[in-house]
């Protein structure tokens, strides 16, 4: 047997001797730290003799913690604003838009019954007519002062009046569009929806009553006459209202006066002035007051000097200074053909001329 420090299997050959067992107390082999047992406390043991190993935790809670019921309540006023949006959008779906009316078109010339008077200076003759009070331009189309629907507000009124003018700037006073060498000033404003028929209106123009080109734009032939002076005379009004809980109406009234001589002649050629009204209906939805654009609806235009014997389907042929009518009424009306108008025409007023 060892002794009492000796390992359980005796001293291990090879083991420490001699001057060496000083230190047997302390050096333990393997077979001795394979034999020996552990311990260890238990639970009471160690609450009873020795401190806590860990902080104790807070219990915890049942239910939502403030934080978490903070995010909730944001998620459920940010899905109930998503569904509000959705049902009171202002600007309806294109699934729900009413379907866009053709542009109706009248064009009316109005014949004179002599001469048409002409002067050297554009500018005498504008003091001569009664467009002699009329204001230059732009400037002869004021907006009115607006106010809000019952369906629409204030800038919605002035969103469609603001369009309607723009309409009417493009189609009748840029000088691009009435020398018939462009159509895009004016084509921007039209709703997509109403695209096919303007398009169709100039490249296959026809006396129907919706694919003129005239009822579209104030344009000359450009082989016949050319502006004199470019600041066109203009007086007029316009007016919006609402025709339903979607839908604004824009009328225009205006008279365009305009001096005009000869195509190709030099700035001595003798001027004349040829006079323009123009009635027209604009109409807006919501999708239109959104993307400023808008849906002509009626196009009503008388225009003379004009000869009722010339087309003023495509182009306004104006008689200048010194000519007269020629003879023969308005093209025949047939009234078997389906989809035809009637062909009109009117007698110039001695009072709408410049005296000279």
């Amino acid at each position: 047997m060892g002794g009492p420090g000796d390992p359980p299997e005796g001293t291990p050959e090879g083991g420490p001797v001699g001057g060496e067992d000083e230190y047997r107390s302390v050096v333990f082999d393997e077979s001795f730290v394979r034999a020996a047992r552990l311990q260890e406390y238990s639970a009471q043991e160690r609450m009873a003799d020795h401190a806590p190993a860990v902080r104790r935790r807070p219990p915890l809670h049942r239910g939502l913690t403030r934080q978490a019921l903070i995010l909730v309540l944001l998620i459920a006023v940010a899905f109930g604003t998503a569904i509000y949006m959705g049902v009171r959008h202002p600007y309806s779906s294109p699934q729900a838009r009413q379907p866009v009316e053709p542009l109706r078109m009248t064009v009316i010339p109005l014949s004179p019954q002599g001469k048409v008077p002409g002067s050297a200076d554009a500018e005498y003759l504008y003091t001569q007519s009664p467009a002699a009070q009329y204001a230059v331009g732009a400037e002869g189309i004021p907006l009115p002062a607006s106010r809000r629907t019952v369906h629409f507000s204030d800038s919605d009124v002035v969103t469609a009046l603001s369009t309607a003018k723009d309409y009417i700037v493009r189609s009748a006073l840029y000088p691009e569009v009435l020398n018939s060498s462009q159509t895009h000033p004016a084509r921007v404003l039209v709703d997509p929806d109403q695209l096919d028929q303007f398009d169709q209106s100039f490249e296959h123009p026809a006396a129907d009553g919706r694919h003129a080109p005239t009822g579209w734009l104030v344009r000359f032939d450009p082989s016949h006459a050319q502006l004199a002076d470019r600041k066109i005379r203009v007086q007029g009004t316009l007016q919006a209202a609402e025709t339903n809980s979607s839908t604004l109406e824009v009328t225009a009234d205006h008279t365009f006066v305009y001096a005009l001589r000869p195509a190709g002649a030099d700035a001595k050629a003798l001027v004349s002035l040829f006079t323009v009204r123009r009635e027209l209906t604009f109409r807006f939805d919501r999708d239109d007051l959104r993307t400023h654009q808008t849906q002509l609806v009626v196009s009503y235009v008388q225009a003379g000097p004009l000869s009722c014997a010339e087309d003023s389907t495509k182009y306004l042929h104006p008689l200048l200074a010194g000519q007269t009518a020629k003879a023969g009424g308005p093209a025949g009306t047939n009234p078997y053909a389906t989809g035809s108008a009637t062909a009109l025409c009117g007698t110039l007023a001695t009072g709408a001329e410049p005296t000279t």
